[in-house]
């Protein structure tokens, strides 16, 4: 439960008194009423993402930086740190800044979504989980923080949602089971739902998703979502990964760290059901059609071989040279459909290539993509959630080292290149629509906790593509 309160209403007794705004001029310990080197003796430099408890008032400050250049960015974190400097308390109060040049709405949403995010913790499979957090309180006399409240609720919603899809265990999230929630997520949030099993894929030539799958005891499955508002301003298409488990197939991976995550590899596909799932309550405006392909990659007697060639939706052959790389496979096919309907353009996400995560690091996804504008959006609505990315050249000299001898082409290259390999093979399904492709294969997954991020599965881009969708009808670049 979150509600606002005014700065001269009373706290409820049950509550906490409410954290206290503190920037970093004037000095730090004026605003709070204790000696000016108390703070800095303690640390406490009234910094973004930094908060200090008081037992004995109880009191907890978090800071926010110079005002003067404060962003929504860091109004999120300073939330979070507030969050986490006191993780056993169940209802929590939250004083609102004023003054910031930031729109109340901008800055109620902000610190929600910090809370909630910096408190999340995956919990079902524990005998003892943390404290949850049951209720805050926003202090504030900014009316229009409200609707901030209400949107920071939906955004922080959506990122948890992902995070827990990604962060079950593959056992217990498999294909099936994943179709199966879609479906009831899909009865509540007003996104009509259409699961293909193995038939229904074989009938209309899905090879790249059934190649994939071919080793794995689990049968595949692929999700269409289809959200459709009256009198719709653009209609955007949403393809997402949803490997469950990637063992590497036939081209095992080695039994490192990277191999224990890999229940994460259908986090792009958690994260465009978990942005669905959140369009119509926040009013959105955009016609959005999602596909979810869904699988494992298992070695087996049935695996699929390297050598192999697959005809993917629509007749393109694709030799495999790589098992590793499937994502692209199963994307293939879904790309293809994409294009055989009505659509404005279309966004696919992945956790697609460790070259990409060598590349920018494991805070910063890749964008690629054929339309400048389409590419834009996508960076736009990652600033405006605080999920970075940046983009990557789709360098078109490097096409022909897709070429194969004996298909149309091969699913990887050469040993360089390989995340710009991955989107050049994808661009061959798109049919010229404009499309951006999100490599997200570094931001998936976080070592520690930090600000608001969670150890474990971060839920990326869940928030980016309910933003990217919301904005979908406004011009490029203009995107709150």
């Amino acid at each position: 439960m979150t509600v606002l309160l005014a700065k001269t209403d009373p706290i409820p007794s049950w509550r906490r008194p409410p954290a206290v705004t503190v920037a970093a001029q004037p000095p730090p310990g004026a605003a709070v009423g204790v000696p000016g080197e108390a703070l800095p003796a303690a640390g406490f430099r009234a910094e973004p993402g930094q908060a200090l408890f008081l037992g004995g008032t109880p009191t907890a400050l978090y800071g926010i930086g110079d005002p003067a250049a404060v962003t929504t960015a860091a109004l999120r974190d300073a939330a979070a740190a507030f969050a986490r400097a006191v993780p056993g308390s169940a209802r929590l109060a939250l004083e609102l800044p004023d003054g910031i040049g930031i729109a109340p709405v901008k800055v109620a949403q902000a610190m929600v979504e910090g809370v909630l995010l910096a408190r999340y913790a995956y919990g079902p499979l524990k005998a003892d989980p943390s404290t949850p957090l049951e209720s805050l309180a926003l202090v504030t006399d900014a009316a229009e923080a409200a609707e901030g409240v209400r949107r920071g609720l939906a955004y922080a919603r959506a990122g948890m949602l992902a995070r827990d899809l990604a962060n079950a265990p593959p056992s217990i999230l498999t294909a099936t089971r994943f179709a199966e929630i879609a479906t009831e997520l899909g009865a509540q949030t007003g996104v009509a739902v259409e699961v293909f099993d193995e038939k229904a894929l074989l009938d209309m030539g899905c090879g790249g998703l059934l190649g994939v799958n071919a080793g794995s005891a689990e049968p595949p499955r692929m999700v269409k979502l289809r959200y459709e508002p009256a009198g719709a301003d653009g209609r955007l298409t949403l393809v997402g990964k949803g490997i469950m488990y990637d063992s590497g197939g036939i081209s095992l991976k080695p039994a490192d760290a990277v191999h224990a995550t890999m229940k994460n590899d259908m986090s792009g596909a958690g994260a465009i059901l978990a942005a669905m799932a959140s369009l119509r309550e926040l009013g959105c405006t955009t016609a959005v059609t999602g596909y979810l392909m869904c699988t494992d990659n298992m070695p087996s007697g049935t695996a699929t071989k390297l050598g192999d060639v697959l005809s993917i939706r629509g007749g393109k052959t694709v030799e495999v040279t790589n098992a590793d790389a499937e994502g692209r496979l199963v994307m293939a096919d879904a790309l293809v459909l994409a294009t055989e309907e009505p659509c404005d353009a279309i966004v696919d996400i992945a956790t697609l290539t460790g070259a990409c995560m060598r590349a920018l690091g494991t805070q910063i996804a890749g964008v690629m993509g054929n339309d400048q504008p389409m590419i834009d959006r996508v960076l736009t609505a990652a600033e405006a959630v605080d999920e970075p990315a940046w983009p990557l050249p789709l360098a078109h000299r490097y096409r022909k080292e897709l070429d194969s001898d004996v298909a149309d082409m091969k699913n990887v290259g050469g040993p360089n290149a390989m995340a710009i390999h991955a989107a050049l093979f994808l661009e061959e399904f798109v049919a010229g629509k404009p499309w951006a492709h999100v490599d997200m294969a570094g931001t998936a997954q976080n070592e520690r906790a930090s600000g608001w991020l969670s150890a474990g599965c971060t839920g990326y881009g869940a928030r980016l593509l309910l933003d990217l969708t919301l904005n979908f009808g406004t011009p490029a670049g203009t995107a709150s």
